[in-house]
This record gives structure tokens, sequence and C-alpha cells, in this order.
């Protein structure tokens, strides 16, 4: 290929290269402008050494092919391929995130509803490919990437073939922690194979831990084929029995056991959410099938081929991909009744191995893969006895590094050296180099990077244009003002990056592209409805929203005491990110009162001996009259004690006393405020 691909380099007459991202196998992963739709995306340029071979560039286009088809927000979008002086290249959708692998180390675990939220879009993602006959066949961590906005989103389609198609080799078995038993047996697979795996990868976010691993990819392979995965359930009381069996569901050994479709996975998983106590998952037991998995010699050796001895621990790791194989020895296998110890020395297919995962991951975050060198499968019985191979090391950490040379036979010394390319403390190479034949034993120079050299272009990120064009001048570079950008740490009119970058080596007179901050994006959320949680979860769910907690009052309502009551903005409504949300958390139903008075009414009569008389007793208070009781009275009933009278308010009130008709007397009363 004679294009060189360079920081500024315009391709296809469209798309500007702003930085390298990452590395895959087969190709480079850059980040680009594409100035006709002014928008960034993700180019990935097929490496030199595979460009002239018309099989690998077939398989770089296939990609293409398989995926544009598909529209959905659960995957990566392939918006353009390309061919430009003998590169190829493929246009993709950037995606502002991380990796679902990244996502779980740094978290550990994911709570259940987290975790059911991506593997619904997960699954939404491949019912989609699959209704498009496109099957993954490499579902992991590592080929799910989670946006800003947390997005789910199914990359990496580069063992993908049409459904139609119905082979899969040994070569492209996917990850061992994540493939199928019928792709760890070589054989055929199918939509079942992705639910498989999807089953694997939610045992991982529910956990945090994988759910077979062993000494070596060859072992891993086979517990995928003969044994169960301990249920999640049984290994963490607080994973409800019935998304347990969903995940168990997902990895039965038998395809016919597990969900017949992606579709079928959703409706249980969502049913799940809506009732976290329902039975789901449930197994038809198929009668009369043997529960023994039987593994051919023929099957053996398909492992043997595709997976050789790797250190297969799922500790986490700087890289994100996950090394599908690796340059170990492989001792001892025993099958069955046959007990043979075969010594199996194999060095690391990068060729084959790596056209499993040819398309690095979209997204903005380096991938860390190891460029490969083509090689071929050493037969053993052509290295003489007490000789070893040197493994590839290259960009494996130095504890890493010195553990696959410990276990090829071979002691290392540290040599340091700068490298602009591979990060500091990880492995650059070996003398002698990788696939050399050495005796056992011996020592070979395990050469580590210091990393990038320690100066080159000035730093002039927070600076004003002005500020940072006079500092680089003065340096000895050009200097032009580049494309407006949004960031979250520049404030808006300063410089936010450059390209090149600073710290790259850059030689003396080069342009310096300064990019300016427009400042914060102004990204809209909804507003989620807080009505009924608590306080804590109103809390958490606004921020989960990436939202803020406003101003918290109190209010009489219907809601039980303790629940918000109202809120604002009120749930549904678009604002933007950290706006503040006020709730009023209810005190309850507001209580009822009664006002309560008596009078002492004096007697009327001036003789006993006269006759009794018809009473009425009125109450007068705060502008209202109200009869209070109507009774015949003697002169012996008198004083009279008017009890419990109900009143208005406070206020002073006045009992009007009636004598057959005629108002005689009146007498003030008092109130006092009495819950009821």
């Amino acid at each position: 290929m004679d294009m060189i691909v360079n920081i500024g380099t315009i391709i296809g007459n469209r798309y500007e290269i702003l930085e390298k991202v990452g590395t895959g196998g087969m190709a480079d992963v850059y980040r680009a402008k594409d100035h006709r739709l002014n928008r960034f995306v993700a180019l990935k340029v097929l490496k030199t050494e595979y460009s002239e071979d018309t099989k690998f560039v077939s398989k770089f286009r296939q990609e293409a092919q398989a995926v544009a088809a598909i529209t959905h927000p659960n995957i990566v979008s392939v918006y353009d391929v390309g061919e430009e002086e003998g590169m190829h290249y493929i246009v993709m959708e950037f995606v502002d995130g991380i990796t679902l692998k990244r996502y779980i180390d740094q978290k550990g675990k994911l709570k259940v509803k987290e975790a059911v939220g991506i593997a619904l879009q997960i699954a939404a993602g491949l019912d989609a490919a699959h209704s498009n006959n496109i099957i993954h066949r490499d579902i992991k961590p590592q080929n799910i990437l989670i946006s800003r906005e947390g997005t789910a989103k199914v990359s990496d389609f580069g063992i993908a073939k049409a459904a139609s198609s119905n082979t899969i080799t040994a070569n492209a078995m996917g990850s061992v922690h994540y493939i199928s038993p019928e792709q760890a047996r070589g054989g055929f697979s199918d939509e079942k194979s992705d639910i498989y795996s999807l089953g694997v990868t939610l045992y991982e976010m529910l956990s945090g831990t994988m759910p077979f691993t062993g000494e070596s990819a060859v072992a891993v392979a086979l517990a995928h084929i003969q044994e169960d995965a301990a249920p999640l359930a049984a290994i963490d009381a607080t994973i409800p029995k019935g998304l347990s069996n969903i995940v168990s569901k997902c990895m039965q050994k038998k395809t016919e056991m597990r969900y017949a479709s992606a579709a079928d996975l959703i409706a249980d998983l969502k049913m799940f959410l809506q009732d976290p106590s329902g039975d789901y998952g449930i197994v038809k037991p198929i009668y009369g099938d043997s529960e023994t998995i039987f593994i051919s010699n023929s099957d053996v050796n398909t492992l043997k081929a595709a997976t050789p001895h790797t250190n297969v621990d799922p500790e986490p790791v700087d890289d994100e991909d996950e090394e599908d194989v690796d340059p170990k020895l492989e001792k001892a296998l025993i099958i069955g009744s046959v007990a043979v110890a075969v010594i199996i020395f194999i060095i690391l297919i990068f060729l084959l191995g790596r056209f499993i995962g040819l398309w690095g991951s979209s997204s903005a975050e380096p991938e860390g893969t190891p460029t490969p060198v083509p090689t071929a499968t050493v037969d053993p019985s052509t290295i003489p006895e007490g000789q070893t191979l040197v493994p590839d090391v290259f960009n494996e950490s130095l504890e890493s590094a010195g553990q696959i040379l410990e276990e090829s036979g071979l002691k290392y010394r540290i040599e340091n050296q700068d490298n602009n390319e591979v990060e500091k403390d990880y492995a650059i190479g070996t003398n002698p180099e990788a696939g050399s034949t050495v005796e056992e034993g011996s020592e070979v120079i395990l050469y580590i990077s210091n990393g990038p050299v320690k100066s080159g272009l000035i730093s002039v990120i927070g600076k004003t244009v002005e500020e940072a064009t006079s500092d680089l001048e003065l340096a000895g570079y050009q200097v032009q003002v580049g494309s407006e950008v949004y960031s979250d740490t520049v404030e808006k009119g300063k410089v936010a990056y450059t390209d090149p970058k600073a710290g790259e080596q850059v030689d003396s007179g080069s342009m310096i592209t300064l990019h300016v901050s427009k400042g914060k994006e102004n990204v809209k959320v909804q507003v989620p409805n807080l009505i009924g949680m608590t306080r804590a979860e109103a809390k958490e769910a606004i921020r989960e929203a990436k939202l803020t907690l406003g101003e918290t009052s109190k209010s009489y309502s219907s809601y039980d005491v303790g629940e918000v009551c109202v809120q604002s903005p009120v749930a549904g409504k678009e604002v933007k990110e950290g706006t503040a949300i006020n709730i009023t958390i209810s005190k309850g139903p507001e209580p009822t009162y009664r006002y309560v008075g008596s009078c002492t009414i004096e007697n009327p009569f001036e003789f006993d001996t006269d006759d009794p008389a018809k009473f009425k007793f009125v109450l007068k208070q705060d502008g209202n009259t109200t009869p209070i009781e109507t009774i015949t009275l003697s002169y012996s009933d008198f004083p009279y004690q008017l009890s419990n009278v109900i009143g208005y308010s406070t206020n002073q009130g006045t009992i009007i006393v009636y004598q057959n008709g005629e108002n005689i007397a009146s007498y003030p009363i008092s109130f006092k405020k009495e819950k009821e």
C-alpha cells in the first residue's frame, strides 16, 4: 500500500484523519471528520500486509456488506466502504464511550436492573441482525460499546456471515470465555450461538466473574462443552431466581434447550423487569436425550488446533480485546480412556487468530491490540528435543510477558527502550525474536517500553487562541485555527486540543491546528417520574438521569408520609443535563380540626311556681347564625349548661336565648381548637 495515513490526511475527498484511536489484528482505527456531512466517524483501514491479499480484502468488505444492510440503534452503523491508492477502508459510526468490558472492570459487577437493561439492548441488536440472516459469532463485552448516553451498541461483526452459510471453521471460534459449545467443537453455529454468548456476557455483568475459567484455552473450551455453570442465584443470593434461570437457559449446552430467538429472550427479560419475583427461563426437558456429552477425537483436534495453551485467568488487563489465542505450551491433555501425554508447541497464529477479530472497536478508546506478524503453526515434531520456541509477547504487560516466557521454559532479562507506539511498562518484543527456536532454559532479552519520549509539542490547552498562537510561533511552529468542538473540561473560546497533540514529536515549522472549545454540549435528557418514590430513591433516579436534586419541601397530600407528591419540572420534560429537579415530600393527609365551646345560661324564671317555657339557643359567630338547641325547661332546670357547642373558629361567639320565641338574653362563648 503506497498511501500513508497521517493526521490531517484526506481520504476519499471527504474524510479528514484526526487521530489514531486503536488498532486491531487486521485494521487500524482512526477518528475522522466527514466534511461532506459535518460529522465525526470511525475509519477502519486495512493494514499494509493484508491489502494485497484478495481473500482478506474480501473479508474486509464483508463486514460493511453485512452490517450496512441493518439500521438499528443497538448496532454500530456502517456508512461507507472504499479504496484509495491500494488502501482499503470502512467508514463507521463513531461511538463516544467505552466497551462493556471496561465498564464491568470499573464497577466490578452491575446492578440487576442495569445489567438487564444492557442485555435487552444487546438482544435487540442481535434480533435485528438475525432477522437479516446475520450471525455475529463473537458476542463478548469487548465487542459491546456503551455510549455516553448509555446506549449499548453491538460492534465487530468481523466474523459475521450470512446465516445461509452453513459452515464455520475452528479459526472463527471467537473468544474462548464466551464461545458456545458448538463453536468450541468447530461445528455448525446459528442464532442460538449468539444467545449463548449473550448469556455468558449477562452472567459476567451480574456476577463480575466468568462462568468458566481454566489453566488453558483448551480447558475453558472443554468446560463450555462438558460443565454446567454455577447458577447465579447460588453464588449471589441477591440475584432473583427468575433472572438466574433466564441466564441458565441462554447457556444450555443443547441449542434446542436455549431460547428459540433473541425476541423470546427479550420477552422474558421484559417480564422479569415487570415482576422480578416471577418464574422465568423454564427449560423444557428433552426426554430420551442423554445428558452426557461425549467428545470425539476430531472435536479434540479441533480444540487443540484452534485454542493453543494460554493463560485464561480472567483478571482485568489494560488491553480491551481478550486474546483469542496465545503462544503458550499445552501439556498433558487426557481425553476419555486414551491417556496420552502430548507435548505441544504452538506459536501464536496472528494471521488466522486475528481473522476472528478482524475489526477493532469503533469506540474512541484505544483497543491496545498488538500488531500481528503472520506466522504458521509449527509442527512440534520438527523442534529438536530440549529446544523450544520463543513466544510472542508484544503489547503484554511486564508481569504477563514474564509469565509467558517462564511458562515456555525460558529465562529473561529486561531492557527498557523509548517507544511511541507501546504503552509504558508493556512489552515491545524479545531478542531472539518471537518464533525463534532456542534451548530450553536459555535467556532472552525482554524489551519493555518506557513510553513516548518525554519531549515534543508544547501544550496550549486552556489558553486563548492569541496566547496559544504566540507560544507556538515562539516555539517555531506555524499556527492555524481549525474547527470548534464541545468540551466538558475547557471553557468556551479557549483551545480544547491541537493537531498534532501535545507531546508528539513535531518538526520545526510544522503546521499546528488549534481546535477551540464551544463549551459543554447542551445535552438534553428526559426528567424521570419521581412521584411515589422516597427521597433517597428520587435522588438516585435524578443522578442516573444526569440531573441534580434541587429544593426539597414538605406538604400534606394523599400520598404516604415520605413519598414524593410533587416534582418540578414534571416527568417526561426534556431539560439540559445538570438541571435541578425540585421535589415535595408528602406529610400524609392533612389533619382536620373542630372548635368546641360551652356556656352557662342563668335562670330566667322569677318564681319556682312559674310554668315551664320553651327555650331556643342560637350561636352567632364569624357572621354565621346556627341553632344550637330547642328545649322545654322549668325553674329547677337552671342554671342550664350548654356543652360541646361546635363553632367555626377560636373567635368568641354569642349565645342568644329565646323564651317562647322572645329574645330574652345573650351570653358570650369561647372556643378551643381540637383535633378530630
